[in-house]
């Protein structure tokens, strides 16, 4: 049977579960079965704060009153695509969309594990650390997560990955940028690697990587780099890792049967989540022009080569997590977030998958 170890973080953490009035992790020592993670993937599609972040591309993403002026409309205009331009020119992000938005995402969020929440998120399309802490703080509070983790990158809209855990961080999480010699042009639309060591209660470690690969505009080159990227930071961790990927990995539908991405760079290293689950589940991206669903989400587990403990995916706990109406349009597909409609949540559908432990015989 799994044993805890007497750390201070960890007794912190069970005393804020308890606190919580809510089963998270499981206990092993008074609940039968293995101790077992749950872990999402959710793009929570632009979560801005509405302060001017200097250097970065986030001017959609101000209160109206911010924008009426010839600087402002004359950058607007340089946007090609007109949805763009249009929330540029008068998208209102003002703090009652952010409030809106941040509502919506939690109780998006709360709908796993029984009210309480995934026992780790990996979020992408995040905008700091400040609106992410906004959320787990003032709309995730009775979730018990620790102090949220995200490192700045370099995207030139100041989108960055994330993690919300209630497991701690063995030792500071690590951002691993994404080089791209090929395609330089490119460098500001893309997002690093974040690593975080997270310490199980046997004191053995589940590393996870939160992802968010080049979308699918970009050319199939850049995200194989980033798959390539990925698998070298598996194979460098220590054998006795377990290890999950998990995040927006832009790998379409359509892309992945005509180039096997998946059979190439992610099954010889990682169980994918939703080919051994979810067998009933469309995916977790609409595309409307193709009519087309895609797993651009998914969770990626390897167990760890060494150690004391075996470690799988169940297969029955992988499931989309769209139980939030909000989280529907009336087409069954992922409904975007609107503030102007004052609806939806994000263009993605969150992904859930638990991962079981077990101390070898």
């Amino acid at each position: 049977m799994l044993k805890r170890t007497n750390s201070a973080p960890l007794i912190a953490l069970v005393a804020a579960f308890l606190l919580a009035g809510c089963a998270g992790i499981t206990e092993p020592e008074t609940k039968s079965g293995p101790l077992s993670v749950t872990v999402m993937s959710f793009n929570v599609e632009n979560l801005f704060d509405n302060a001017d972040d200097p250097g970065k591309d986030d001017k959609a993403y101000l209160p109206i009153a911010a924008k009426r002026n010839e600087s402002h409309v004359a950058a607007c205009n340089e946007i090609q695509v007109d949805r763009w331009r249009a929330e540029c020119r008068s998208l209102d992000w003002s703090d009652a969309a952010i409030e809106f938005k941040l509502r919506a995402l939690a109780t998006t969020i709360r709908q796993v594990n029984d009210g309480l929440g995934p026992d780790i998120i990996a979020l992408q399309e995040v905008e700091n650390l400040g609106v992410l802490e906004r959320l787990r703080t003032e709309h995730l509070a009775t979730s018990a997560y620790l102090p949220a983790i995200l490192i700045e990158g370099n995207d030139a809209r100041g989108i960055d990955v994330a993690f919300l855990s209630r497991l701690p961080l063995l030792r500071p999480a690590v951002l691993h940028p994404l080089t791209l010699d090929d395609y330089t042009d490119r460098a500001a639309d893309t997002r690093g690697i974040l690593q975080a060591d997270f310490e199980l209660p046997d004191g053995s470690v589940l590393t996870g990587f939160s992802v968010h690969f080049p979308a699918p505009f970009h050319p199939t080159e850049m995200r194989v780099a980033a798959y390539d990227h990925l698998t070298h930071l598996l194979q460098a961790l220590p054998e006795d890792h377990h290890a999950f990927a998990a995040g927006d990995f832009n790998t379409t539908s359509r892309e992945d049967q005509e180039m096997h991405m998946l059979d190439t760079w992610a099954r010889p290293y990682w169980t994918v989540a939703h080919d051994i689950g979810c067998k009933a589940c469309k995916g977790t991206q609409y595309y409307a022009r193709d009519d087309s669903w895609s797993f651009l989400d998914t969770i990626l587990f390897r167990e760890a080569r060494g150690g004391n403990t075996t470690a799988r995916i169940r297969a029955d706990s992988v499931r989309i997590a769209n139980g939030n109406p909000a989280q529907v349009a009336p087409n069954r597909t992922p409904e975007r977030f609107s503030w102007a409609g004052r609806k939806g949540v994000s263009d993605h559908w969150p992904i859930v998958a638990t991962i079981e432990f077990a101390q070898k015989q």
